[in-house]
């Protein structure tokens, strides 16, 4: 398992910098948010070239309107889609994770034609075939993000990104991401779920369940080094605190109990 970090945790004067951080403190790659990332492609190819630390990742961030009710809002925001996908290809990272949905529902109650959670279902189910083609040319993945109740009003679960992944006959190029901090306040046992559907997993996001660097909470993470054997891919350290400490620290701890070598 290679462990990166996530962009806005590092400090520098420039992405550079930033960079060579990841590299002293020993982390294998870079999370980069999606936000304005084509104009900085090329300092983030530069500080890749400069350092040898890859960007692992292009997190889509707050960016929503995948699955609206309007059209015009829908077809810009599979624009910006396509665009961070593009990003990610030149940046030669190859996962970009994205929520399907921020905030409460949008979708008209049409009981008992449909009510609003399955027009939900079926609009992203349309989402993710229309983005696997693209996924598939370009050789990446998309990974979606299941996010707390509190965040959005629907994919909130494992579980139900795995019913949607399904649906689409599991294709190759669209798994699922897994937030820990999130998995916490929405699983039962959080470890279960991720042992029973690790083959849907391509990505995974480390955080504590207080939203805290890793260390700085309560999850088992040498019980969670034993859930996520047999993976191989990516596993993020972030946080969803503004002040961040420490990153050496949660480095090692990951190290400890199994997580990074």
């Amino acid at each position: 398992m290679q462990i990166a970090v996530a962009e806005h945790l590092l400090r520098g004067r420039s992405v550079e910098e930033k960079f060579e951080q990841a590299r002293a403190l020993g982390f294998d790659g870079v999370e980069v948010q999606a936000v304005d990332l084509t104009e900085r492609v090329p300092v983030l190819a530069e500080a890749v070239v400069a350092t040898g630390v890859p960007v692992a990742a292009v997190h889509m961030g707050q960016q929503d309107g995948w699955i609206a009710p309007e059209l015009a809002e829908r077809e810009a925001a599979i624009g910006v889609l396509r665009q961070a996908m593009a990003d990610a290809v030149d940046l030669n990272a190859g996962h970009v994770i994205f929520v399907p949905h921020f905030g409460r529902t949008r979708m008209p109650d049409l009981t008992p034609y449909r009510a609003p959670v399955e027009l939900e279902a079926e609009m992203t189910i349309w989402l993710l075939r229309t983005a696997s083609d693209l996924a598939y040319a370009l050789g990446i993945e998309l990974d979606m993000l299941p996010v707390n109740h509190y965040e959005s009003s629907f994919l909130n679960r494992i579980e139900h990104a795995v019913q949607l992944r399904r649906k689409i006959k599991e294709h190759a190029h669209i798994k699922i991401a897994a937030n820990l901090y999130h998995l916490a306040m929405e699983e039962g046992d959080g470890l279960a779920v991720l042992r029973d559907h690790l083959s849907h997993i391509g990505y995974v996001q480390l955080a504590e369940q207080n939203g805290r660097l890793p260390g700085q909470g309560m999850i088992d993470y040498a019980a969670l080094a034993q859930a996520l054997r047999g993976y191989d891919g990516w596993a993020t350290c972030t946080c969803h605190h503004r002040d961040p400490t420490d990153l050496a620290a949660s480095l090692q701890y990951l190290r400890e109990h199994g997580i990074a070598q």
